[in-house]
């Protein structure tokens, strides 16, 4: 690598002064974490209006726009939940109590299984309905479980070390949230290089964790593949964790000239320090046939609609492909509902370097495809073969595709999707899975198998599996089994604030139908539209409220936040 451009004495500085520091912050006492981190709370608060006004800005429209609710949702108030979920864990901890209730860890069908979320009376108030339970590696025993929770606070404490955490550029907190992640779960300092497509947020960063990085315990820097390649390198890194796409990773492994492929089938690597990842894929959303009211319809495909155009498609777990039942009388009549609602969202653009290119490539293979609302809001209502760019290639663009399966029976189909979902889509970072409670029920048997054999780290029942990047709790990441070699959606989980060990999965639940239709379904909850969906008219004010109580809960703040959420 070429480095005579770079200013690697700075770099060099940098490496030094923050690995300098590692032995401090790995001797900085549980009570004192703790008040950092509710010291951080208010820090969060005060720059969340400029935090996400940035953020909304740099993709083209205004911070009061109805799409600045994304820049909320996917910034301040993500970080502000995974705080409140780290300080939660933390101070049970420091009361002398263990970090799992024994009540939420059990063993069920020779596994065992965790319950996440809710972990507070807060949770089950502001997302009633909502649940996750985390599953753990086969073999792994529910004793086990409860003695690796959170290591580096029950003495098995890691050594000083330094991690690189190399930010991605679509969604403003994944890098705050793989920060906290290196200090508080691993107990490494970080050095935390911005992805130059939102290099904006690092004077915001700044002074959120400005703290840490008075004491040394984190610095942030700028540039692009050259600065992080040298940094990926430098002997003074331990660890390092990217959030990108596998071209990304395998150009730090294996390098990008003409031997790179050599090595890699060698498995020769050029970096083999420890190395995290989260890399994304091509998102499954299936949808079980079942007995759909009209309302079930519009309801569901407002969710589906946001599962691909949230950010624009620029989410490593946006869905990608729709898998639908080839029979169901219910097919047309959903994908009828998607336009309605594609049509109907305001107008943005694709703002992600490339898109343009990627969206191009679709148009090319699809010279039919429809375009909604906008010129970049392509649906493919029907592809046939699986070897199609849709299917192989992830677009990180707002273009979703629809592949339809047999299956005379929900199982039957079922066993179609998952089929297709594990073998043929590339990655396994997050799926989600629609289903009627009264489908889920009459196939018992079908759901359970499904459930236990997809292959994702998130698996959304009813819910999109991008809800697990948000809630803390629940650990983020690909499903357990890719090597350096074959990288796939990357390797470990991060977030994870009860700091579980061994897992395999997540499975998120939400309620079918928004509160009161839940009664009729099958599947009641107070739950109302979320806030999150693009079709919600007051998410902006709800989330904002929602940032506020989430950093400084309080019963007085839950009338105004109720009245938002309810106006949606």
């Amino acid at each position: 690598m070429n480095t005579s451009a770079l200013d690697t004495s700075f770099l060099d500085r940098t490496v030094a002064h923050v690995r300098g520091n590692a032995e401090s912050w790995s001797t900085t006492p549980l009570t004192e974490r703790i008040a950092l981190l509710e010291r951080l709370q208010p820090r969060i608060v005060a720059r969340a209006a400029e935090m996400a006004g940035s953020g909304a800005l740099a993709k083209g429209y205004g911070p009061d726009s109805p799409w600045a609710a994304e820049d909320w949702t996917g910034g301040p108030w993500a970080l502000a939940q995974n705080t409140a979920a780290l300080l939660h864990v933390l101070r049970r901890i420091a009361a002398g109590r263990d970090p799992l209730a024994d009540r939420t860890v059990h063993e069920e069908n020779g596994r065992t299984r965790v319950n996440v979320f809710p972990a507070t009376g807060w949770d089950s108030l502001l997302l009633n309905g909502f649940k996750a339970e985390v599953w753990m590696r086969p073999g792994v025993t529910a004793e086990q479980t409860r003695a690796c929770a959170a290591g580096e606070y029950r003495g098995r404490q890691g050594n000083p070390a330094l991690a690189l955490v190399l930010g991605a550029g679509n969604v403003a907190a994944i890098t705050a949230l793989d920060i906290l992640h290196k200090l508080y779960a691993e107990g490494q300092v970080v050095i935390a290089k911005m992805n130059p497509v939102n290099a904006y947020l690092r004077r915001h960063f700044e002074y959120v964790f400005a703290e840490f990085v008075e004491r040394g315990w984190l610095s942030f820097v700028d540039g692009g593949a050259a600065e992080g390649g040298y940094l990926s390198r430098h002997e003074g890194v331990d660890a390092i964790h990217v959030t990108g796409s596998d071209r990304t990773h395998d150009a730090i492994i294996w390098g990008t000239d003409e031997g790179a492929e050599q090595r890699r089938r060698d498995d020769l690597p050029l970096i083999t320090k420890p190395f995290s990842s989260e890399l994304g894929g091509v998102s499954p959303c299936i949808v079980v046939p079942g007995p759909w009211s009209g309302a079930d319809f519009r309801f569901q495909a407002e969710h589906i609609v946001t599962s691909k155009m949230n950010n624009s498609g620029h989410n490593c777990i946006a869905s990608q492909i729709l898998v639908l039942p080839r029979d169901w009388d219910g097919t047309e009549l959903l994908l009828d509902e998607i336009r309605r609602v594609l049509r109907e969202l305001p107008p943005r653009t694709d703002y992600y370097p490339g898109a343009a290119d990627r969206l191009a490539s679709v148009r090319a293979a699809h010279p039919a495809a429809e375009a909604h609302g906008d010129d970049c809001r392509l649906l493919v209502p029907d592809i046939t073969d699986h070897d199609d760019p849709l299917v192989t290639d992830e677009v990180f663009g707002s273009a979703l595709g629809v592949v339809r399966l047999p299956g005379a029976t929900p199982a039957e189909f079922l066993r179609h999707a998952v089929d297709f979902a594990n073998a043929t889509l590339p990655g396994t970072l997050g799926a989600t899975l629609i289903v009627h409670p009264r489908t889920e029920k009459a196939d018992r048997e079908a759901m359970s198998t499904a459930i236990a054999e997809l292959r994702y780290g998130t698996l959304g029942i009813n819910c999109w599996s991008a809800v697990g990047f948000l809630l803390g709790f629940t650990p983020w990441g690909a499903f357990p089994g890719h090597t350096r070699q074959n990288i796939g959606s990357g390797i470990g989980f991060v977030h994870n604030a009860f700091m579980l060990e061994d897992i395999e999965k997540t499975v998120l639940r939400a309620p079918f139908t928004p509160a009161p239709r839940g009664l009729v379904t099958g599947d009641p909850s107070l739950s109302p539209r979320p806030p999150y969906f693009v079709t919600h008219r007051t998410a902006l004010t709800t989330v904002q409220r929602l940032t506020r109580f989430t950093a400084a809960p309080s019963p007085t703040k839950l009338p105004a936040l109720f009245a938002a959420a309810l106006r949606g």
